[in-house]
């Protein structure tokens, strides 16, 4: 379990029970993340979950969200009430595995450090893959393009950046057609990267 994953210990903890389930239907866990709780404002739980070969619909968010709302019931591990979000990554999916920077190799990314390096927490640039425990991505040093190598283990948050480029990709990837119109219907997503998001109220 990362910290990108589930960063705080409430979040690992939760992680630690869901996961299993969440595998166990065929499934990787992205991101876990329990929220709210401050004064009158509910507690939400987002799970962010995709297939291994990519790819997740409303129908498996729906699936997995029966299943984790079960052992979730028995294990009883959130005290107050809280509303369950299974979602998939959406377009600009945040990147939490190392397994993830090889497997979007060559796309554009927004990586933050726990610490400063170099001066700099931030870094913007094209994923060049992994090299052990690095990751690497091509950045603008002096008006020039160079490679570096950030520790995985450095990152406190990491994720794609939209582009045409991607959104294209992502609806060829799905297969999906374009309307005739050339428009989409509006899709209201959560927090700004989360869709396909079915909630659960406990």
């Amino acid at each position: 379990m990362t910290d990108l994953i589930a960063k705080t210990a409430i979040d690992r903890r939760l992680a630690d029970i869901v996961q299993p389930v969440i595998e166990g239907l065929g499934y990787e866990l992205i991101r876990l993340r329990l929220m709210g709780g401050h004064g009158k404002v509910q507690r939400t739980l987002q799970i962010m979950a995709d297939r291994p070969e990519g790819g997740i619909g409303v129908e498996d968010c729906s699936k997995i969200s029966t299943a984790v709302s079960a052992v979730l019931d028995v294990e009883d591990p959130i005290e107050d009430n809280y509303v369950l979000e299974v979602s998939s990554p959406g377009i600009d999916r945040p990147l939490t595995r190392l397994k993830d920077f090889e497997t979007w190799k060559g796309w554009e990314a927004r990586i933050e450090t726990t610490e400063l390096i170099d001066g700099r927490r931030r870094f913007k640039g094209g994923l060049m893959g992994v090299e052990g425990e690095e990751v690497l991505i091509e950045i603008e040093e002096g008006g020039q393009e160079v490679t570096i190598g950030l520790q995985f283990d450095w990152l406190s948050d990491a994720k794609l950046i939209l582009t045409d480029e991607l959104i294209a990709e992502m609806l060829r990837q799905k297969k999906v057609a374009l309307p005739e119109d050339g428009g989409f219907d509006e899709i209201e997503e959560i927090e700004g990267d989360e869709e396909d998001a079915p909630e659960t109220k406990h």
